[in-house]
Parts: structure tokens; sequence; C-alpha cells
């Protein structure tokens, strides 16, 4: 497969890439998806969905993002499994792009980024340590080991409150730690948050340590407005204060803002012609698997174009 040229190589296989896999197939372009790990992104860690149009009931991330997967195999997509070290323009009268991995390179005529970002760390004293023995970022993955536990929440958007109250279906107490004095999260998610009896809130804090040796004991927090600091007696961790993105192999090569997100104009495209960005990855409003997918629509539209006038 390295040996042959695809009209898109889409690297990240979440909503967006996947979109973007399945509207390329069915557009007739060769389609190669590279992924270093398995298909759906962080919605596959999702618990449960509310928001995604079609689903009145809801719809688990996992279940989602695997018909999202077996779709765009149906259409004609392949697929491997391989970590992506950097990415080769072509040369002036050139008109591949070579997508370097860990163990192959593969040839396209277009590039579509779906990366995705990845959770924000705290960058306290005893986050890394304890990574795993009490410290997550996601409580789907990890809610079960904190049954009767009491554990903490970081953060105060949509993905921190979903995950407190999910967490409540194990944990005996839910506290969430946020640096403001009221959520961010929707208006529907605040109250079911503020309605639910296991969880309690810590306003205008911050976490500044997390302290134990095998596990997790306890997190020291500092209140913002007057210093205060305080000890709070804790079994878990769980971080959900933003994202970075995924965009360092690319750094150079195409804008990205203050933040790191990638630049791209109304049809994904980027400031490298040939090379388009979709989903998380790209400076944005809005990051939900809705327009995630929506990007990836519109990202795989944009490459037919490109890599039928450049053929």
């Amino acid at each position: 497969m390295s040996n042959r040229v695809f009209d898109t190589i889409i690297i990240g296989a979440g909503p967006a890439g996947l979109t973007a896999a399945l509207y390329a197939a069915r557009a007739r372009l060769s389609t190669l998806v590279i992924e270093k790990m398995g298909s759906g992104g962080q919605a596959a860690t999702t618990d449960w969905l509310e928001n995604y149009p079609g689903f009145p009931e809801g719809i688990n991330g996992f279940e989602l993002t695997t018909k999202m997967d077996e779709q765009a195999r149906q259409a004609g997509a392949s697929f491997v499994s391989e970590s992506v070290t950097g990415l080769i323009v072509p040369e002036a009268g050139g008109s591949l792009f070579t997508v370097k991995c860990t163990e192959n390179e593969y040839l396209g005529t277009t590039i579509i980024i779906a990366t995705g970002a990845d959770h924000k760390l705290l960058g306290v004293t005893g986050e890394a340590e304890l990574r795993g023995r009490g410290v997550s970022y996601c409580a789907t993955c990890d809610g079960p080991f904190f049954k009767d536990k009491h554990v903490i929440v970081a953060g105060g958007g949509d993905s921190a409150v979903q995950e407190a109250i999910y967490l409540t279906r194990f944990a005996s107490r839910v506290t969430l730690v946020h640096r403001r004095d009221k959520l961010r999260a929707t208006a529907v998610l605040q109250q079911r948050a503020s309605s639910n009896p296991k969880i309690s809130f810590q306003w205008n804090s911050v976490i500044t340590a997390i302290t134990g040796t095998d596990s997790v004991k306890s997190v020291m927090i500092k209140n913002v407005s007057d210093s205060a600091a305080s000890e709070i007696p804790a079994d878990g961790v769980f971080v959900f204060v933003g994202l970075v993105p995924n965009t360092k192999v690319f750094d150079g090569l195409i804008e990205l803002d203050d933040k790191g997100y990638i630049v791209t104009d109304e049809y994904m495209a980027t400031s490298r012609p040939g090379v388009f960005a979709c989903g998380d990855v790209r400076k944005k409003l809005l990051r939900q698997i809705v327009t995630a997918a929506g990007d990836g629509a519109a990202a795989a539209f944009s490459a037919q174009e490109y890599a039928e006038n450049h053929k």
C-alpha cells in the first residue's frame, strides 16, 4: 500500500476524519486513513451523546463512531494503523505529498488533517506521577474503578460537567473544582449537575497539587479570589480543563494560530494548497461531533476538487 498514490490521505480517524473518508470514498477518490490508535477519537470514549442529530434517546460514543468507521470502510476507504512523524510537501513542479510514518511512507495528491486535540494537563505536582493511579482524563474508561469513592473533577465546561454526572453512577461523591463562580457548560447540563445530590462545587478554585504515593490521597486547592489554601481528601482526580491541538508535526508547514490550531477558510483549506483540515484540530467556534462531521464532509469535497484539477 505504501507504493500506491492516493487521491487523498486522511490523518486521524475521529468523527471528522471518518466523515471525510466516507465522502471521499463515495466520490470515488482513492482514500487512505492513517490512525495511530483505534477509530473514534475522543468521541469513542464519551459515554452518552444526547445532542447528535437523529438519536433522540441518545447514543453511546463508541457505538456511534464504530458505525462511522464501518460506513467509511464499506464506501471503499483503506485504513492503516501508524503514527505520522512528518509531512513532506511537493517540490516546485511536483504534485504529491509524502506522509512519513513510523514504518512506511505514503503518497497522496491531497492531505486532510483530522488529528483532533488531546486533553490539556493541569501541570501540577503529582499529576504525572499518579496518572493511571487515580489521575484520569476519561470518566468512561476509569469511572468503574471508583465505586463508592470520592472523586474530584477539574473543569467547568460541557465535558467536565457531563463527566461529573456520569461519575455519579459509581462514586459516592463528586466534587467539581472550577476557577470561576459559575459553570461554562450548557444550561441543561448545569441544571442536571446542580440537582444531583452527589455533586458539590468548589468555586473560584484551582488544583495546585495532587498528593499520594501509590494512589491519589488528596488534592491541594487554592482560592483564586483570596489565595486561601486547603486540602480535600479524594480517591481520584478527573481532568477536563481544555484541549491542546495535535499539530506539532505540522508546525512550520501550515499556518497555526497562537494556540496551535490550524487556520482554515470555510472550505477547510489551509495555507498550503492541497492540504485541508477538519474537526477539533482547526481554529473554530464550536468543537462538537456534529461540527466535526460537517467539517469532514466539506474537507472531502474540497479535496475532491483539488485532486481532480491536479491529476
